[in-house]
């Protein structure tokens, strides 16, 4: 779109620049300071792995689950190693995560500084950053800007909208009025479709920010003229999220990602979400930015310097439509914006990562203000002394911000519970995986080798050629191991057949899924308790007392029962009971969870895939049992006999 050259003055021009630049800088220099890939960063790494070597997006081979929340950043660094080439994954993931969220920032400013532009005109003033400065100043900004996961796509994302929606909404009302005649709308299509294609990749993006650019979208739609304008919106805006929600049906057979399965997003947690927001703003004291940048936003307000006092739109638009395209309603919507995500987070109880998912709320609420005009009164829209009362008032709120940002970037954060699991369920990741691999950069899967168990893994599955079940001992440097059912004996009196001695199935259940998954071959199957690898998993009912993100806890026994595993002692470990393997095994057999496995794992043609498509509702609402024995119960299964002796408390008695 080819936007109104706004009449900045020189010092304006200047300064928003130069704070830019600075802000990107200092945001880059503070982020790399903190660098790390976290262990679900390299979840995402391993379907990137699959991916490359022609498995397609799963976690593990022959199973089609989609282990990670934001399908565009799985995609996107696998273009990005597909064009590295030799390139280790964990760096493109690391140049990726840090250049997308300097680039969200950059975004942002620049999207607000040309959100004030109309209301500087022919005035002297400066643009210093404010909202930047206190998104940049909370340590978990910087922490998550390089883990590998998708938190810069998403500061991106937010601050690309921003700019254009900012740029959408100016369209009607700066353009001079011959302008206004040659392009009634003043934005071309090319624009609008960009802008809603955008829009519309949110959910892709990550599945709450449809909370976003759906509303962008309708605001649009209410704004456009004529039907082939809308048509554009809808075919930009749909087309992409449509494509890949009828492909996620009948590919993986849910509605969302098993991540929001495995979490049950649908559900609620205030309680545990208000500690959440406790735990985010107590070492941080955000209420005293909180406080600040409202007052500024009043301030502003009376100096006249918002961008939407006294603009008009052209004639031919309705009432609504002008209100809809307009700065004010920009601001509302991403404001709004802000709060509703929040509102979200806080009714699915936060996170367990310290600060993370409350990074979009703050990020969306400082947008409006990222940028900050200090315009010197010149008489005519207020009077002097009034003026440079406000202007004043302006500079020492900005000031109080700024020292407010120095305080807070170099703050402990959660002092010493950073990295213990206290009742609450959050930690610190950074700290907590720095202090538990020994590495203060953990940026690469080779670094969590030192992470406990890790090492020993790999000799569990070296010292079990023909296949096992690897189970976490309580010794940090062993596993147990469940053999697995050995092959056929082969006749004595012929050669064995050739792949005799090569190694059988190795499963492993653990929690840490990227560590393991990134230092393991794609061969080796390895699942979770909790449902982010693992369908069975995630498809039992949450729990109500859980550590936050680890709603799920299925029982190792349903592991052993799958198998193809040996189900009874000595080969099993002894806090296992085979009884309760003998029963996972028959509850696997309920034609309803047989149905629901088979969607991921039985291979893929079109039958399949239509099949999926139609039942993908049905399996995205299926829960099991996490229990064997009431899972039978429930799907009216007979209980296997007893196989071991059931403990009664009485004193055995001889014969």
């Amino acid at each position: 779109m080819r936007g109104p050259v706004f009449p900045y003055g020189r010092a304006a021009r200047i300064s928003l620049w130069l704070s830019v630049v600075v802000s990107a800088a200092l945001f880059g220099w503070g982020a790399w300071q903190r660098r790390w890939i976290a262990d679900d960063g390299l979840i995402v790494l391993r379907t990137v792995r699959n991916l490359l070597a022609g498995n397609g997006p799963v976690f593990n081979v022959g199973e089609r689950v989609e282990s990670n929340t934001s399908t565009l950043w799985t995609y996107l660094v696998t273009l990005g190693a597909w064009i590295g080439g030799s390139v280790q994954l964990e760096y493109v993931a690391l140049a990726l995560a840090l250049t997308l969220s300097v680039a969200g920032l950059v975004f942002a400013m620049l999207g607000t500084g040309r959100l004030y532009a109309p209301g500087l005109r022919g005035r002297r003033a400066l643009l210093v950053p404010a909202g930047a400065l206190v998104y940049m100043a909370v340590p978990p900004a910087r922490d998550f800007a390089t883990s590998g996961l998708e938190n810069g796509l998403v500061m991106a994302y937010l601050g690309l909208l921003w700019w254009m929606m900012v740029c959408w909404s100016q369209a009607l009302r700066v353009a001079p009025p011959e302008a206004r005649e040659a392009d009634a709308n003043a934005t071309s299509a090319r624009f609008d479709g960009a802008l809603a294609c955008l829009a519309g990749l949110s959910v892709l993006v990550r599945p709450e920010l449809a909370l976003i650019g759906g509303v962008a979208l309708v605001m649009q739609l209410v704004a456009a003229r004529g039907k082939r304008r809308r048509v554009v919106i809808l075919v930009a805006g749909g087309l992409l999220p449509i494509a890949y929600e009828i492909f996620r049906m009948g590919y993986y057979g849910l509605l969302v990602p098993i991540t929001a399965l495995a979490k049950d997003a649908t559900g609620s947690k205030w309680q545990q979400g208000f500690v959440y927001l406790g735990n985010f703003n107590r070492p941080y004291l955000l209420w005293i930015p909180a406080v600040l940048t409202v007052a500024l936003a009043i301030v502003l307000f009376v100096t006249h310097s918002r961008p939407w006092w006294g603009q008009t739109a052209p004639r031919g638009y309705s009432l609504l439509a002008r209100r809809i395209q307009s700065p004010t309603a920009v601001v509302v919507f991403m404001a709004g914006s802000g709060l509703v995500q929040g509102l979200y987070w806080l009714r699915q109880g936060g996170d367990f990562m310290h600060g993370r998912v409350l990074l979009v709320p703050l990020f969306c609420l400082v947008i409006p203000v990222a940028v900050i005009p200090i315009v010197l009164p010149d008489g005519k829209n207020i009077a002097r002394e009034v003026g440079y009362a406000l202007a004043g008032t302006t500079t020492v709120l900005w000031l109080a911000v700024v020292g407010w940002s120095l305080w807070a970037a170099n703050s402990p954060g959660l002092g010493y519970d950073a990295t213990r699991v206290t009742y609450s369920g959050i930690v610190d990741e950074r700290r907590f995986y720095s202090q538990a691999t020994g590495h203060a950069h953990p940026l690469t899967a080779a670094d969590y080798l030192d992470y406990p168990r890790m090492r020993a893994v790999l000799t569990a599955i070296d010292n079990t050629p023909v296949g096992a079940l690897l189970l976490p001992s309580g010794n940090y440097d062993q596993w147990d191991v469940v053999p697995a059912m050995p092959p056929p004996v082969p006749d004595p009196t012929s050669p064995p057949p050739p792949n005799w001695f090569e190694k059988g199935p190795h499963t492993v259940f653990f929690t840490n899924l990227g560590m393991m998954g990134m230092n393991l071959p794609l061969e080796v199957r390895v699942i979770d308790q909790i449902g982010l690898a693992n369908p069975l998993a995630a498809h039992t009912a949450r729990l109500d007392d859980a550590r936050i993100g680890h709603d799920k806890d299925l029982f190792p026994d349903w592991a052993v029962a799958e198998g193809p595993f040996l189900r009874k002692p000595p080969w099993i470990p002894t806090y296992l009971d085979q009884d309760w393997v003998a029963q996972a095994a028959v509850a696997l057999t309920c034609p309803e969870t047989e149905t629901m496995l088979s969607s991921v794992r039985a291979p893929m043609g079109f039958h399949r895939f239509m099949s999926n498509l139609v039942h993908a509702f049905t399996f995205t609402r299926y829960r099991i049992d996490r229990v064997p024995l009431y899972e039978l119960h429930r799907c009216g299964l007979d209980v296997p006999p007893r196989l071991s002796t059931p403990y009664t408390g009485l004193p055995a008695t001889g014969p």
